[in-house]
């Protein structure tokens, strides 16, 4: 019997789609506990920490927006690469420590919100309750576009309807994370990651073997390649600084910043097992981001004279340039092993959408119900209402997402910039500043917050153009920084209490660390 390539890829993404739902099953069976729903109890490995990180952050943009982006710019594109691989070694090594010391002092918080609340004893509640609602709306588009992403990526390669397409994606998503909650993400986090990893460093490598002429590849690049979209050659196609503006190159790098903002990434730093494991967490996360960066970038450096030089495969319609990797993957593998391959694309966007589906979830209940409504709910009824609540916005989601030209894509850039100017200089500010006060720290909060949205925002909605072609996460930054310090060094110092726990988490982050031992082996050690 005759079987279709398209066979092979439902087959192949069936095993995927049954292997994350098993996962999920698994996870149901180790999550006995409230905390073990949302933070895994604080008993996540560094290589699943780090791995989980980098496939919920990187999304469907390192297969697919990168390689075409580099496709058509040239090298010049890689900026915003650099920009996010420099923030994420720097997020590992200056939040992660540090912020999982803090979050178990601070009355073990779970949460940002819950965090930011119990690091200055905010009695008000209004830093609790303006994160949870910058996470809920912010994400809640978030998760959505994801869903376009899926719909999309299932009518584009499997020929599909988009709406069957973006339903089966969601069920699937909404499943595992409904059943096993924060290890369900993070173990199906952690093999998505390892799908990345596998097939963007296969296909350029194949690439190569495939071709008569590896070197060609270089000479083909300086006379031919593709220009800023059209098919002129191109010959600054390897140059960082031709062609782009110094605003450009600042904007793309500026990405990096957002880093010390995104919940649904530094998450997995208040899960690691101590404080020590964030060492290892940073070698296997960035390690295995720059791998990853390096295919993607081989994918875009080899694609053209791979397709160029063979007249029957040839893209010079530059709205296919994103889907190199793609067509890479179905000319060099078999039906069946091109759909697994396919399905890193497929992981990258199911990462996403479960990691921040989890995030709303704990806005809704733990920082909203929990902190606010009903402090003295039991573990089971917080569970069974974080899996409701995921449900109940992944439905929401789905709802925006039902129109795929709705333009919420275009809010992934927005969201980024959101979170990293309103969350990243409190939470930085809040583990290393000893004077920030709660009022320093909900202007910064708020003021970042609001930045984003009007430098971003408005133009995402066509109201105004973007002041100066700059990416909203500069301003937003610097003005958060500027309220808050100027708010906090104009109100009262912080009171003792809350210093003597932020000097006892300096001193316990120094000795786990330097000792390479767990939480509670500081705590006996320098109570000694």
């Amino acid at each position: 019997m005759f079987v279709t390539d398209q066979t092979w890829f439902v087959i192949a993404m069936v095993i995927y789609l049954v292997v994350m739902l098993l996962i999920g099953l698994y996870s149901f069976n180790q999550t006995d506990e409230y905390e073990d729903y949302m933070l895994g109890g604080r008993n996540l490995h560094p290589f699943v920490a780090a791995l989980s990180a980098g496939a919920s952050d990187m999304s469907g943009w390192l297969l697919m927006g990168l390689p075409g982006l580099i496709y058509a710019s040239g090298f010049s594109g890689t900026w915003m690469a650099i920009g996010l691989l420099i923030g994420a070694a720097v997020n590992w090594i200056v939040t992660a420590p540090r912020l999982r010391s803090y979050t178990e002092v601070a009355n073990n918080s779970i949460t940002i919100p819950s965090f930011l609340e119990n690091r200055f004893n905010d009695r008000s509640h209004f830093l609790r309750i303006a994160a949870g609602i910058i996470i809920l709306v912010f994400f809640t588009f978030y998760v959505a576009s994801g869903m376009v992403a899926g719909g999309v990526y299932f009518e584009s390669t499997f020929e599909g309807d988009y709406l069957t397409g973006m339903i089966i994606i969601a069920a699937v998503t909404v499943g595992y994370t409904f059943i096993g909650g924060f290890l369900a993400v993070s173990f199906t986090d952690t093999v998505q990651g390892c799908i990345m990893f596998v097939s963007l460093l296969l296909v350029p490598v194949m690439a190569l073997l495939h071709m008569d002429d590896p070197g060609a590849i270089w000479t083909y690049q300086l006379e031919n390649a593709y220009g800023l979209g059209s098919i002129e050659p191109n010959p600054d196609w390897f140059s960082l600084f031709t062609g782009v503006s110094f605003i450009t190159i600042i904007s793309n790098a500026a990405w990096g910043l957002g880093y010390f903002g995104q919940p649904h990434i530094i998450v997995r730093f208040m899960a690691l097992r101590s404080p020590s494991d964030a060492r290892a967490g940073m070698r296997y996360g960035v390690g295995w981001m720059f791998l990853c960066m390096v295919g993607s970038v081989m994918v875009a450096i080899i694609g053209p004279a791979f397709f160029g030089m063979d007249p029957s495969i040839a893209i010079n319609d530059q709205d296919k340039f994103e889907s190199i990797f793609l067509d890479m993957g179905r000319i060099l593998f078999h039906p069946l092993i091109a759909g697994l391959i396919l399905t890193a694309v497929l992981a990258a966007i199911m990462s996403t959408i479960s990691s921040q589906l989890l995030v709303v979830s704990s806005a809704l209940i733990e920082d909203i119900y929990n902190g606010l409504i009903n402090k003295n709910a039991s573990d089971q009824s917080l569970k069974n209402l974080s899996r409701i609540s995921v449900l109940v916005v992944a439905i929401f989601a789905g709802v925006i997402a039902l129109n795929p030209e709705s333009g919420i894509l275009g809010l992934v850039e927005f969201a980024w910039a959101g979170f990293g100017a309103s969350f990243g200089p409190v939470i930085l500010a809040s583990l290393y500043w000893r004077r920030l006060n709660a009022p320093g720290a909900a202007a910064g909060l708020v003021t970042g917050a609001i930045v984003a949205f009007i430098w971003g925002g408005l133009p995402q909605f066509g109201v105004i153009e973007k002041p100066f072609g700059l990416y909203e996460m500069i301003p937003g930054v610097a003005l958060n920084v500027i309220v808050m310090v100027a708010v906090t060094l104009l109100t009262k110092a912080p009171s003792k209490e809350i210093t003597d726990t932020f000097d006892e988490v300096t001193k316990l982050s120094k000795v786990a660390i330097k000792k390479d031992i767990d939480f509670e082996e500081a705590a006996e050690v320098t109570a000694k």
